[in-house]
């Protein structure tokens, strides 16, 4: 009688390991998007064909035509500088949706206060709720970043203390933005030559300032306030590889910022590169 006991006891445990599998599955699968590799060509166009959708609700977004390779999607939460709208970044916007993200750039030349892009981020939540939406199920909605350009770049500061947005890269951000509400990790670039947003007044000393979290300082060499429109100069290659690493787990990302040989820390494109206590204590790559 023990002997049966002991066999349907087994069976029974057996059924409950295989009825978990697919939950398992399902959740392992979430938490490793699968995206395709791109090597380290950060620089480069990504694997996917992009496309240009308007929201019909103050929004264009870029995202992959075709919502295949990926499990889900990260979104990037974009806003222009003053008076621009996201055609004068679109090289830059395509360039990002290429590498896997669905970029949703706020159709306003007055980002600054983050609502916009906020918004942007409640209109894909709803999409991918959405029956018959072509972004059902396919956005990454726990992989969410913030970034823009001047004004924009101080919306972006704006967004990040949005406890759904995970990271932050506000380019030649302007003022009126409260860095010491960031929550994740945050890489503010400069541009040497910014006579707009001056790295010395505007840029610096919130990096300097946000010592509550992993903050990253990039002033990059020979660069005027213009320099991130069109495809994003400079500033393209070390953005992706930014929200590569920290949306999109991508490891080959990792020793671009972290650890004690990063590349950028010495790299001759930086006129000043800065990592604050806690940007050092994160672990680099092998």
């Amino acid at each position: 009688m023990d002997h049966w006991k002991g066999l349907v006891a087994r069976a029974l445990a057996l059924g409950a390991a295989v009825a978990l599998l697919p939950a398992l599955s399902e959740v392992d699968a979430s938490a490793s998007p699968g995206c395709p590799s791109v090597g380290k060509a950060w620089a480069a166009p990504g694997p996917f064909a992009v496309a240009e959708t308007p929201s019909g609700a103050g929004h264009t977004l870029f995202h992959p035509a075709r919502l295949g390779g990926c499990r889900t999607y990260p979104v990037l939460l974009w806003g222009n500088g003053s008076g621009s709208t996201p055609e004068t970044y679109a090289g830059l916007l395509r360039h990002l949706a290429s590498h896997g993200f669905i970029v949703v750039a706020a159709d306003t030349g007055a980002a600054g206060s983050g609502r916009e892009m906020l918004a942007g981020l409640d209109h894909v939540t709803a999409e991918h709720h959405r029956p018959g939406s072509v972004f059902r199920g396919r956005v990454a909605l726990d992989r969410v970043g913030g970034t823009g350009h001047s004004q924009g770049g101080a919306g972006a500061i704006v967004t990040g203390a949005d406890p759904r947005v995970d990271t932050v890269v506000p380019i030649q951000p302007g003022p009126f933005s409260d860095h010491r509400l960031l929550h994740g990790p945050a890489f503010y670039l400069a541009g040497q030559l910014d006579l707009v947003a001056s790295p010395l007044l505007l840029v610096h000393p919130r990096y300097r300032e946000s010592g509550h979290v992993p903050a990253v300082y990039g002033e990059l060499a020979g660069a005027g306030h213009t320099e991130p429109t069109g495809n994003g100069g400079g500033y393209r290659g070390p953005v992706t590889a930014w929200f590569r690493f920290h949306l999109l787990g991508d490891e080959q990302a990792r020793g671009v910022f972290f650890g004690p040989d990063c590349t950028s820390c010495a790299a001759p494109e930086w006129s000043r590169f800065e990592r604050n206590a806690r940007a050092q204590a994160v672990p680099g790559g092998r």
